[in-house]
């Protein structure tokens, strides 16, 4: 028998149909009804609210069949929101909209030896940019996404990735922003929602991991956006392969960081990852790879793959989606990563069913990623300010 759905609040309904446009582009009513588990009439009077809160628009559509709806529902194109990429050559910062569509964006480089007070003040000169250009457009930003590289859920203030005090950077966005609501997060969360939220072909719907290979190596819990932990990062990069491999950042020894990060690759390739970075996607046809390169990126991959199999045994699920470098390598070097997942216990795609994806980079593009977290944020309100407590 099947059990009856959960009342739910004025926010949790309203967040259930601005997720599922989000993530779909736009919906004719009857389907958005059944998305969301609402009657078209309840629904209507929800998207009459949102409407007039500028949330949303409908435009008129052929209709997908013989006497059916002719209203599109999409997001509003007019709803500004503010983004804050830190990746390890700059931060980058931008105002776009809810479609992913980006009306502004600048770059305040890092110094080559970053520290808590010359990145907070590079975060301080960007916030000075955003609040200008905001400012004189008349915009108000409906909400504002901030990525760090390695920020932990615990641990607010320390980066171990790039230094720096989040406490310290959120007292500027007030002072600056007042009002606005502001949402921080990892790195590897906003990728995982840029993924979500703007590739078409994305190949998975139901809970996954979401593994992303960068600078370091991390991963995401990706599930219902409805459930409160519907981006939740795990750490993974760190597992360690033996004590006699390569010193990792974090302090120990053949991590899987270690061997897989951009860092990493670079120093296998023989240069330096300003110089790996500069040649972007292109690196894999640019830099011809020894038979002796090519194995030791198997074996790397394969540790990579053990990582995210060890991971999988803690939270099963039943798909991986790889991201960055790896995913820009042949079938054959790819396959490095199934064999190490297969080739773990209690798990493996054979007892498990575990599927496994490869999507394309999404570095090199901020800050759409946190564009992308900051429309996610939006959309998981409600579209209502934080310290509303509206019942349904």
């Amino acid at each position: 028998m099947e059990m009856p759905e959960q009342p739910r609040s004025r926010r949790q309904t309203r967040a259930a149909i601005l997720t599922h446009l989000l993530q779909s582009g736009g919906s004719f009513r009857p389907p958005l009804a059944k998305a969301v588990h609402l009657s078209e009439a309840s629904l209507s009077r929800i998207l009459l609210d949102l409407k007039a809160e500028g949330l949303i628009e409908e435009v008129r559509r052929p209709a997908p069949y013989v006497g059916g709806p002719t209203g599109l529902v999409s997001l509003d194109g007019a709803v500004a929101l503010g983004a804050l990429e830190l990746t390890g050559q700059w931060l980058g910062v931008g105002v776009g909209s809810l479609s992913g569509e980006l009306h502004y964006t600048e770059r305040v480089p890092l110094p080559k030896k970053p520290t808590v007070d010359s990145v907070g003040d590079v975060f301080r000169e960007a916030l000075a940019l955003l609040h200008d250009w905001t400012r004189r457009r008349r915009i108000r930003l409906a909400q504002i996404g901030a990525t760090v590289p390695g920020l932990g859920r615990l641990s607010v203030s320390g980066n171990p990735i790039i230094p720096c005090d989040v406490e310290r950077i959120s007292s500027m966005f007030g002072e600056m922003f007042a009002g606005v609501p502001v949402a921080f997060t990892n790195s590897v969360v906003a990728h995982a929602a840029f993924h979500r939220c703007r590739n078409e072909d994305y190949p998975f719907s139901d809970p996954h991991l979401f593994v992303f290979v960068g600078q370091g190596v991390a991963g995401a819990w990706v599930d219902d956006p409805s459930e409160d932990d519907a981006l939740d990062p795990v750490e993974l990069g760190h597992m360690v392969f033996g004590t006699d491999g390569p010193r990792c950042r974090c302090g120990h020894h053949g991590c899987v960081e270690a061997y897989t990060s951009l860092p990493a690759l670079a120093e296998l390739l023989h240069m330096t990852e300003a110089e790996l970075l500069q040649l972007g996607h292109d690196w894999v046809t640019a830099i011809p790879l020894t038979s002796r390169v090519r194995q030791e990126l198997r074996q790397r991959l394969f540790r990579l793959g053990l990582a995210i199999g060890n991971t999988l045994n803690v939270k099963p699920c039943r798909g991986v989606v790889v991201s960055g470098w790896p995913s820009l390598l042949a079938e054959k070097e790819r396959k490095a990563v199934i064999d190490g997942i297969d080739a773990c216990l209690l798990g493996g795609r054979k007892l498990a069913q575990v599927s496994v994806a490869f999507v394309p980079p999404s570095t090199g593009n901020d800050p759409q990623a946190a564009l992308a977290f900051a429309a996610f944020c939006l959309a998981r309100s409600g579209g209502m300010p934080s310290a509303s407590t509206e019942a349904a």
